[in-house]
Formats: structure tokens, sequence, C-alpha cells
């Protein structure tokens, strides 16, 4: 059995779990761009708002996966216990972490020089960015031959491609 294997058939829960699941990562930072997207028009501070967006949402998700991994599939397996429920909140965690980068981005922007509309580019490419860089760190951590990796880096790219044509598409 690979290590990939065996760590996939841990017990996330368990102490000394080999997380080599990106998948939350890869995800929130899909949710960060399409938050992106959805922003429009913010109000009078639209700096602050993206970034608290931003942040809020992945926490909102966070706290939807956790208790949809809580209360569905594991419920019915065993009873509830403080390290199950720990082991799944750090599990979900990548989601919140994916929107650090791209508010972080919108936090900085006026540093670089960009307008409301800069920032919200600028965090769209950091959101992609790190649906690709996740992609492919979590395929080549489980094992993952290198064309594996180019492969589901690509697609996340072409994901990350679609959902900015969709921002062109919607604003002009």
């Amino acid at each position: 059995m690979s290590r990939a294997e065996r760590a996939t058939k841990r017990d996330p829960s368990s102490p000394g779990h080999a997380h080599a699941d990106y998948t939350g990562a890869v995800y929130g930072s899909m949710l960060a761009a399409s938050v992106v997207i959805g922003a429009g028009g913010l109000g009078r501070f639209p700096r602050l708002q993206l970034v608290l967006l931003l942040l809020l949402t992945g926490l909102v998700f966070w706290v939807g996966h956790v208790h949809a991994q809580l209360f569905g599939a594991r419920l019915a397996q065993r009873p509830l216990d403080r390290p199950t429920v720990l082991g799944v909140c750090r599990e979900e965690w990548p989601i919140v972490e994916a929107a650090v980068p791209p508010a972080v981005a919108v936090a900085v922007s006026p540093l670089l020089g960009l307008d409301v509309e800069g920032a919200g580019w600028l965090a769209l490419a950091v959101a992609v960015a790190g649906q690709v860089g996740w992609s492919a760190v979590g395929a080549r951590k489980a094992g993952a031959s290198w064309p594996l990796v180019t492969g589901t880096a690509a697609i996340n790219l072409l994901l990350g491609l679609a959902i900015i044509a969709f921002k062109l598409a919607l604003t002009h």
C-alpha cells in the first residue's frame, strides 16, 4: 500500500493523521474567485467590504462543510466526540485559509496604486493562482505522477479562466 493510500485510509481525527488532501484549499480558492466576481458594486468602503466578504464567506462555507461532515456520514458511523469535531474542523480549515491571499491582495492593492476594479482583478488572479497551485501541490503530495499533476493544474487553470470569462461577460 502506498503512502498516499495509507494517508487516505487513516481517520482524519486520529493523532498523526498525514493530511495530503488539498481539496478544501482548491475549493476555497474557487469560492474566493466567485466571491470577487459576485461582489459587483460594493458600497462606501469597497475594499474593506470585499476583504470582509471574502473572509466571512470562507468562514460560512467552512462551518457548512464541518456541519455536513459531522452530521452526514460521520454521525451514522459513530457518536461525536471532541477529537472528531476538532479533526473535522482542522480538515475543512483550508477553505478559510484559501480566502486569505485574495483578501490580502485587496488589502494591499492601494499600496500597488490599484483602484477598486484593479483590486478585484488582483484578488481574482490570486484566487485562481491559489486554485491551480493547491491542486498541483495536493496531487503531488498524494503521490500523483508529474503528468497527472500537470493535468490537474491545467484543469483547474481552465476552471479559473472560466470564472474570469464569466466576469468579463458580466461586466462588458
